[in-house]
């Protein structure tokens, strides 16, 4: 409806509801006892307007006429008031949902309005054409007056049909819309919430002597987003209203969980200081230990069992050292509350000393075992055969021969190791490069079995 037709609009729709109490009060008159309707008549009529009764068929005419104004107005005011009610869903829809069809249902509800404003048109008109309260009012006046009322009702109906189906149609776009608005009250309280909970939280850590400051600045950048949310949607739209208000409850969350482990994190920061300290204490200690571990090993093996480990009382002195001067750095990082520097320092530290451990365990591990097989390599021996020759049963079983995948690296590993087993006859013999030999051909076997095992599994084999 347009502004220029608002007010005939207006008046259209107060004479209808007019109208249609009238309709509903003759209606009540007929409903009551004939000695009560006698007496009712003069409120009724007087309420209603004046209005001239005069017999004959003029007479008769002007009520067909009424009637079929009568019945305009019901239709008219019906129409109005789906088409409100239609513009308030609209206007539900149109605040939460950007989607293209809500965009086709705004276009849709914009082109029978259009429609809806041709057809109240013609109704007006045909309402203002037509006094049928005039005295002298002519009968064929009033047969005209009835017919243009008459098409007036029915294309008002045929329009509140199309209002009907649309609105049928809306169902799925007003649904989705009014799930979303029902969560938009609760959805900004939780925020809400959860930025109280943030901030007493804080408050507590606080109050324990931690000073919590990037916890307080996360806390204090999210006070735009409750300025927002406080303006409402109907400024920032349902949408986008509860899309901040899932993100601040999100972050706030997260500040109130920190602010909440604060004092166990700090309690966790101290352990770990005085636990990576006394390892690098133990570790310097151990460290001293390698050089007369590498004099035995000398002493004993040939050079290719224990060059590789010449590096390791320099390198392991110095990796204490670095990690000594990190734990330091992550010391006054605690003192200054710096958590996650603190908590990366001390991950370099760790890093540092299992790193020099692992170094200084090798040297002692690689005496003991040089040891043992220079007693009697014949136990390393057979733990390889044994594994080999329970390869070759595998790869043998329910066949005549065996796949050449498999066979040919079993092979190869017989022939490495009777290689290996050559080489302890020489006078200094490399008994670490035997070991590796060992190791390395049981994981090649290892490797042979998984693969036998898995493509009988997947039935190729």
């Amino acid at each position: 409806m347009t502004a220029r037709n608002a007010r005939p609009y207006e008046k259209a729709r107060a004479n209808a509801v007019r109208g249609v109490q009238g309709v509903r009060d003759v209606l009540t008159l007929v409903l009551l006892p004939l000695p009560l309707i006698v007496a009712a008549l003069p409120a009724t009529f007087a309420g209603g307007g004046t209005r001239r009764w005069f017999g004959g068929r003029g007479e008769s005419q002007r009520a067909e006429a009424q009637a079929a104004k009568d019945a305009a107005a019901a239709a008219f005011y019906e129409l109005d008031t789906a088409q409100r009610d239609l513009r308030i869903s609209i206007e539900t829809i149109t605040a939460v949902d950007s989607s293209p069809g809500a965009r086709r249902a705004v276009e849709d509800f914009a082109a029978l309005g259009l429609r809806i404003d041709e057809v109240s048109h013609a109704y007006i008109t045909a309402v203002d054409a037509y006094d049928l309260d005039r005295v002298d009012l002519e009968a064929s006046v009033a047969v005209r007056a009835r017919g243009e009322l008459s098409r007036a009702k029915e294309e008002l109906v045929r329009v509140k049909g199309e209002l009907d189906r649309f609105e049928r149609g809306l169902g799925p776009l007003l649904d989705k819309a009014e799930t979303q608005l029902a969560r938009l009250a609760p959805a900004v309280e939780r925020a809400r919430q959860a930025l109280r909970s943030a901030s007493d939280a804080l408050d507590s850590a606080r109050g324990s002597g931690l000073r919590a400051d990037d916890l307080a600045a996360r806390l204090a950048a999210l006070g735009p987003e409750l300025t927002k949310l406080n303006e409402g949607a109907g400024r920032h739209g349902v949408a986008e209203t509860l899309q901040r208000a899932d993100r601040v409850l999100r972050d706030a969350e997260a500040v109130r969980t920190e602010a909440e482990r604060l004092p166990e994190r700090a309690a966790e920061t101290d352990k770990r200081l005085v636990s990576l300290r006394t390892r690098a204490q133990a570790l310097t200690t151990r460290a001293g230990s390698v050089e007369p571990v590498l004099s035995e090993l000398r002493r004993r093996f040939s050079a290719a069992c224990w060059q590789d480990l010449q590096p390791v009382p320099e390198q392991a002195a110095a990796s204490v050292r670095q990690a000594e001067e990190k734990l330091r750095e992550a010391g006054k990082a605690r003192d200054e509350q710096r958590w996650a520097d603190a908590t990366a320092l001390l991950s370099t530290v760790r890093a540092l000393l299992n790193t020099t451990d692992e170094a200084v365990s090798a040297a002692g591990d690689r005496l003991q075992r040089l040891n043992a097989v220079a007693k009697d390599p014949q136990q390393e021996i057979e733990r390889t055969r044994f594994a080999i020759r329970d390869a070759q049963r595998l790869a043998m079983a329910g066949r005549n021969t065996p796949d050449p995948r498999h066979a040919r690296p079993l092979d190869d590993s017989v022939a490495r190791l009777d290689r290996a087993v050559e080489g302890l006859e020489s006078r200094h013999p490399d008994y670490w490069h035997f070991l590796t030999e060992n190791e390395a051909v049981r994981r090649t076997v290892a490797h042979v079995v998984e693969q036998i095992r898995e493509e009988r599994g997947a039935g190729r084999a």
